[in-house]
């Protein structure tokens, strides 16, 4: 299984890393010649989604992934990655890709001082480690999206359909059970 990570810019070594250990082949997205591999999944990391979403524009990238995307290619989106997918940002005019039918509040736990990390349930795999570094939030879904977590009241996992969003960073805590869960969507497709 092949599994393309975008990497120009952000937390995207430590997903590779993670899938990798599962298994998972890994090609790191940095140019647009690296989307002619024919890929199982994508990964959309953590970091800037401003600088992402620039980038991606500049590299001539940006409308190859969002067509895989919204062909049903399987994605696993983080923190930054969630913003890039939203339908609507409730504080941001930019839409990125929009292919998730949900509304998500930028930066919704304040600046890196607002960083935490908590263990709460997650549909279908239990109680799992979050960590939190200048996330966002979802503030509603549209319809068909399953909510898979929240915390304090705030929806911080969803899945739609192949599009696995989360406002925290799996790839950043030991436990491997998201990132399976991903690739076990990726298998199935």
């Amino acid at each position: 299984m092949k599994i393309g990570v975008l990497a120009v810019q952000g937390a995207f070594i430590e997903h590779r890393n993670k899938l990798e250990a599962l298994g998972a082949m890994c090609v790191e997205l940095r140019k647009k010649e690296d989307l002619r591999n024919d890929l199982d999944g994508l990964v959309l990391p953590g970091g800037e989604s401003t600088v992402q979403g620039k980038l991606l524009r500049e590299l001539d990238m940006f409308d190859d992934l969002r067509d895989r995307i919204a062909n049903g290619v399987p994605v696993l989106a983080t923190c930054a990655g969630l913003i890039l997918l939203a339908e609507k940002l409730s504080n941001d005019n930019h839409v990125y890709f929009g292919t998730l039918p949900v509304t998500v509040r930028r930066n919704a736990y304040g600046r890196q001082l607002g960083s935490f990390h908590v263990s709460q349930e997650m549909k279908g795999i239990g109680i799992v480690p979050m960590t939190f570094i200048r996330a966002p939030y979802i503030e509603s879904v549209g319809g068909r999206v399953e909510i898979l977590a929240e915390v304090d009241g705030n929806i911080v996992a969803v899945r739609y359909g192949v599009q696995f969003a989360m406002s925290f960073h799996p790839e950043l805590d030991s436990d491997t059970r998201i990132h399976q869960m991903f690739l076990d969507a990726c298998q199935e497709r």
